[in-house]
């Protein structure tokens, strides 16, 4: 969601969060103000605390790929108020180091549904399995 109209639009059909590639106040704003939660996208520090200052419920890591676990870890020390939520070509095997490194969830989309309906259900279960 990129600004307040698909926002509404958004709401009205429905949605009761909102994620965005990049941060919008307007979207926020108006997410809000229907009773929607927003996690706009961020890739730096200073653009994860502009996000929160801004309202975001939580700050989607975008893309996730120009960070590690490792490195995404460190940031985490020092803004450890943000709930992150790494997203953007992060593999399933590689899910678990994320949520050790302080994500609250990872996004994952094709990686995690390719294939038919019983694969992914597989996938998704060995996923489950190895966050326990």
């Amino acid at each position: 969601v990129l600004d307040a109209a698909s926002a509404r639009a958004a709401t009205s059909a429905g949605a009761r969060f909102l994620v965005s590639p990049s941060l919008h106040r307007d979207v926020i704003e108006t997410a809000h103000r229907h009773g929607a939660s927003v996690i706009p996208g961020a890739c730096t520090p200073t653009e994860a605390v502009a996000a929160v200052a801004a309202g975001a419920d939580a700050v989607k890591l975008f893309p996730a790929s120009q960070w590690t676990p490792g490195s995404f870890r460190d940031m985490r020390g020092a803004l450890p108020q943000i709930p992150f939520i790494p997203t953007g070509s992060i593999a399933v095997a590689d899910a678990p180091a994320w949520i050790a490194a302080g994500a609250v969830a990872v996004g994952m989309g094709a990686k995690l549904a390719a294939g038919t309906p019983e694969e992914s259900a597989a996938r998704i279960k060995d996923l489950l399995a190895s966050l326990r």
